[in-house]
């Protein structure tokens, strides 16, 4: 399916995920196996409680997986330190931000917290990486505004941004366009893709916008019910896999327009 000359960022194999009690294992999937190319914007998509977000969890370290690996730059994600896993991955959660008092600018430069010294001090370097972020998330007109005066858009913007200084060869977002209107939507959703053309990062970001990212992305992971595909969205149309992702006794998927309607 992919080049095999490309340069794989993640891998996961036979990865299966889920919660795991003294008494009882429930498992959310099982027998995932992804490689995320350098470079690709890879969506995340299924139904509402298809285990999205757990996915997501696991491969970000902060939810242990029931069995299979996961390998970051060929490397098995155990083996990280918290301190290089921040070097090499960045996170954007849909969890509230706590430090809005912040300005624009100061909640950027948190991404810069695994470079600097334990007093936080910005080199000069530091700050070249940060104004450069600014720059490609087109913040640079409002990074002096506290982030409490601003929209949800601008605010995600900023998240972005925060995620591109910490500077890490990939990035991981739980569903960026959650409370955006569709305009929104679209164009956080142009902007990743764009940022992956031009930075040459991996972006992984989960969504329920399925045509938006059968429209922009690389490659898409799909969870179904009882596994999971990945592939490029013209594979996936091809192999009938979005007709498969709701009851059909409301939503289709068109396979002639690549999009999903109402019955």
């Amino acid at each position: 399916m992919k080049d095999k000359n490309s340069h794989i960022i993640l891998r996961t194999n036979q990865l299966s995920i889920g919660y795991q009690t003294k008494k009882t294992t429930s498992t959310i999937a099982s027998n995932i196996s992804v490689q995320l190319q350098k470079g690709e914007l890879i969506g995340l998509v299924g139904a509402n409680g298809i285990g999205k977000s757990t996915l997501l969890r696991t491969l970000t370290s902060i939810q242990q997986p029931l069995s299979g690996t996961i390998e970051i730059n060929d490397k098995v994600l155990t083996d990280y330190t918290i301190q290089d896993l921040a070097k090499t991955m960045s996170i954007v959660l849909t969890e509230q931000l706590m430090s809005k008092n912040l300005t624009v600018f100061e909640l950027i430069a948190l991404g810069r917290q695994p470079y600097t010294n334990w007093v936080g001090n910005l080199t000069p370097d530091d700050i070249h990486v940060i104004e450069k972020a600014i720059e490609q998330t087109h913040l640079s007109d409002i990074k002096l505004r506290k982030c409490h005066e601003l929209s949800d858009g601008q605010l995600q913007k900023v998240m972005i941004a925060r995620a591109l200084a910490q500077d890490t060869d990939i990035i991981i977002l739980d569903e960026p366009t959650t409370h955006l209107d569709m305009y929104h939507k679209a164009y956080i959703l142009k902007l990743l893709q764009r940022l992956t053309r031009n930075t040459q990062k991996t972006i992984l970001f989960s969504s329920h916008e399925i045509d938006l990212a059968i429209q922009l992305c690389d490659s898409i992971i799909v969870m179904l019910n009882d596994h999971v595909v990945y592939d490029t969205p013209c594979k996936l149309i091809e192999n009938g896999v979005f007709n498969n992702l709701f009851p059909k006794d409301l939503i289709d998927f068109d396979t002639t327009t690549g999009r999903f309607k109402v019955n």
